[in-house]
């Protein structure tokens, strides 16, 4: 099912011209979308809506603009991260300049709302409702995100909370879009969204453990980007918490550095964490929100055989290695 799907939000994506002139204004918004990556969000949508009926194809418009809005916190989210790569490609504001990409950016979320026009008339008032409380949720996840780079501290709970936002609540909503535009109950939408929402905090926590320990070719950004900019992601959290004595005076050290040799900050944070083994207690905290994803994927009274892809699609984001 998923490798029917693809291929249709591929040509779905084609398809969509989003805007013509000025070229500089909307070639920034066809490059970042012909990037490629999992694509997941799309596929969540369709397939939630295939638990219910088996028309997803007519569906695949609404599940690429879930990927279109994804798409543009990734352009704005690159600028405040000031991040080189993005899918192993440039970033839109290294390709042509930040102010492009902001207003790229903006004219982005604009066709989003436009592509969720297209629903039916009874449902655009709900979609925009359910769209709109995650829209504001990831700004404030985001705002969370950059607010937490300056601060001393922040515990374990704030960073699941910020993630919850700023990632998760999308993975969520593509869900219960899918869902809602099958006419699923609101208990179904609910049992969905608790999915999503959980299983996208696993995700989050699976990228930064991937910023540490993937593999450049593969993840498809700069590896070792969250600890030269000293983002408080989980191992930097648990690492603070849990180090002592000279690894800790180390850590200091590299954490108030302003000029430094980046290879040299990566190779000495990340040996580090290998002392704490902290990659073995994030896979566990990576394990632990997906088991509760799927605990509230059997809340749903669907065909258990229509959730086995579901499943399957869950459980291959575990074992990711970009």
């Amino acid at each position: 099912m998923i490798k029917e799907y693809l291929p249709l939000i591929e040509a779905e994506i084609k398809k969509q011209k989003f805007g013509n002139q000025p070229k500089s204004l909307y070639d920034p918004i066809r490059y970042i979308m012909s990037l490629g990556g999992k694509r997941l969000r799309p596929v969540l949508t369709l397939l939630a809506y295939s638990l219910y009926k088996p028309d997803a194809k007519r569906i695949v418009p609404f599940a690429v603009a879930v990927e279109a809005f994804h798409n543009f916190t990734l352009m704005h989210d690159d600028i405040m991260d000031k991040a080189p790569l993005r899918r192993g490609k440039p970033t839109v504001h290294k390709k042509w300049n930040v102010n492009t990409a902001i207003i790229s950016g903006d004219v982005m979320l604009a066709k989003v709302y436009d592509q969720l026009l297209g629903v039916e008339t009874e449902k655009v008032k709900e979609v925009f409702k359910t769209f709109s409380a995650c829209v504001s949720e990831v700004c404030e996840g985001q705002q969370w995100d950059m607010e937490f780079e300056t601060r001393t501290k922040v515990t374990e709970a704030q960073y699941i909370a910020m993630i919850r936002q700023k990632t998760a609540v999308l993975l969520g909503f593509s869900l219960e879009l899918g869902a809602l535009l099958a006419d699923a109950s609101m208990e179904e939408r609910s049992a969905l969204r608790e999915f999503g929402i959980n299983i996208g905090i696993g995700f989050q926590l699976k990228d930064d453990l991937l910023d540490v320990y993937g593999e450049k070719k593969s993840f498809g950004k700069q590896v070792g980007g969250d600890i030269i900019a000293n983002k408080k992601t989980f191992l930097l959290i648990k690492a603070l918490a849990a180090v002592k004595g000279k690894d800790k005076l180390e850590l200091e050290k590299w954490i108030r550095a302003k000029k430094f040799d980046k290879r040299k900050k990566i190779t000495a944070v990340k040996a580090i964490y290998d002392h704490l083994d902290l990659a073995m207690h994030t896979q566990k905290k990576i394990d632990s929100y997906f088991t509760k994803g799927f605990h509230a994927l059997e809340k749903s009274v669907t065909d258990p055989i229509k959730k086995t892809e579901l499943k399957n699609f869950a459980q291959d984001l575990i074992t990711r290695t970009s």
